[in-house]
């Protein structure tokens, strides 16, 4: 059989590359001599830059950037050609934040906005920026401070601030920082910057905010809109992405595309779609948030372009079986299931995984040997 894998990270255990040589080792222990193609995939979250070195090279930058808390962190970015590819959770990602730490009101966004200069300052003439995986709600704040909006300080002290600005938001220097350059936030979060669908409210909790907070955070990026924009950029769909990091980037002239449409390209999926046998996807939680864009469901969907059925390896699976077939997905599989607690999958990610790869094997392998079989009696009759 030809396979092609094409996992995202399983979020706290395997990054996207660990995922697809788990299930290539798993499949190729029942099946050596099947054509296994390892596509680790990203749509703008952790893994954005290491995912897009694979498939394209360029070079990898270092850089030290202001983490969530204030402090220093290393990050890396991306130059191919003419573009740079940023990952924000590298300078802002809720995996930096300890977790008796997290606080969306006072985690800021600034060490984005230091990449982003640093990227330009390079000569990068486009500049990608991954959004997802964050700890922020500054409505990307801080980024704007580090590209030169003031009041700078006021800016990079976290969401919560923001209801308290002492004046008028200055944007000309920020918009001057980046004039010329093709700005990307690449997510595919449809989230607006407020309300009951924005970033404090859907994305808040997940990130240390009760119920009171969200409100006070909403309220605050509510603030920060009427002082930045009177217009309606904060409706756009994406502004509300990784805390509102979409709306500071679509003030000083960016644009929102799809992260995982970027990186199917970018990595050739339908090509190597076109000529597999079956397409393997996953991620950590397999949920109804996985039908509304993430990235299984965008892989599903170039399966099904060429007739092609797809499974989806999950850690764990919280969609029936009809609702996965409306999405192109043949079946599901949960690790959690398969490895019997969520604690043994948590555990022992890896082992785990290619265990499940190797039972789905025997499976679609059978399946399709025995089909072949069937139509070769059928012939010889």
């Amino acid at each position: 059989m030809r396979i092609v894998i094409a996992p995202d990270k399983f979020a706290g255990t395997l990054s996207a590359v660990e995922a697809a040589e788990a299930v290539a080792e798993g499949w190729r222990s029942v099946d050596p001599g099947a054509q296994t193609r390892l596509l680790p995939l990203s749509d703008g979250g952790p893994g954005f830059v290491e995912v897009l070195h694979t498939a394209l090279g360029g070079t990898l930058h270092e850089a030290q950037v202001t983490g969530p808390l204030g402090a220093p962190v290393p990050a890396r970015y991306l130059v191919s050609g003419a573009t740079a590819y940023i990952e924000s959770a590298q300078a802002c990602g809720l995996h930096l934040v300890p977790g008796d730490r997290r606080d969306p009101g006072r985690t800021t966004s600034r060490g984005v906005g230091e990449l982003i200069a640093r990227a330009v300052a390079d000569g990068a003439r486009s500049v990608v920026v991954g959004l997802g995986g964050s700890s922020t709600n500054d409505g990307g704040a801080g980024m704007l401070a580090a590209l030169g909006a003031e009041p700078a300080e006021a800016l990079s002290c976290g969401g919560a601030a923001l209801g308290q600005l002492p004046g008028a938001v200055g944007l000309d220097a920020a918009r001057e920082a980046v004039h010329g350059v093709s700005l990307v936030a690449a997510t595919d979060v449809d989230n607006p910057l407020l309300g009951l669908h924005g970033a404090s409210a859907v994305f808040g909790p997940q990130k240390g905010a009760d119920d009171d907070q969200v409100q006070r955070l909403d309220a605050a990026l509510a603030a920060f809109a009427e002082a930045t924009d009177p217009g309606g950029l904060r409706d756009a769909p994406g502004a509300g992405a990784a805390g509102g990091l979409g709306y500071g980037m679509l003030l000083v002239g960016g644009a929102v595309e799809s992260g995982i449409a970027r990186v199917l390209g970018a990595v050739g999926l339908a090509e190597d779609v076109s000529a597999a046998d079956l397409v393997i996807t996953g991620e950590g939680s397999f949920d109804t948030q996985s039908l509304r864009g993430k990235l299984p469901h965008g892989v599903a969907r170039a399966a099904a372009d060429q007739g092609v059925p797809c499974v989806v390896l999950a850690g764990a699976v919280g969609v029936g079986r009809q609702e996965a077939a409306a999405a192109g997905i043949a079946e599901t599989y949960s690790l959690v299931e398969s490895a019997g607690s969520t604690e043994a999958a948590m555990s022992r990610s890896a082992e785990e995984l290619r265990k499940l790869a190797a039972d789905v094997a025997r499976r679609w392998s059978g399946a399709r040997t025995g089909a072949a079989g069937a139509a070769g009696d059928s012939s010889a009759e």
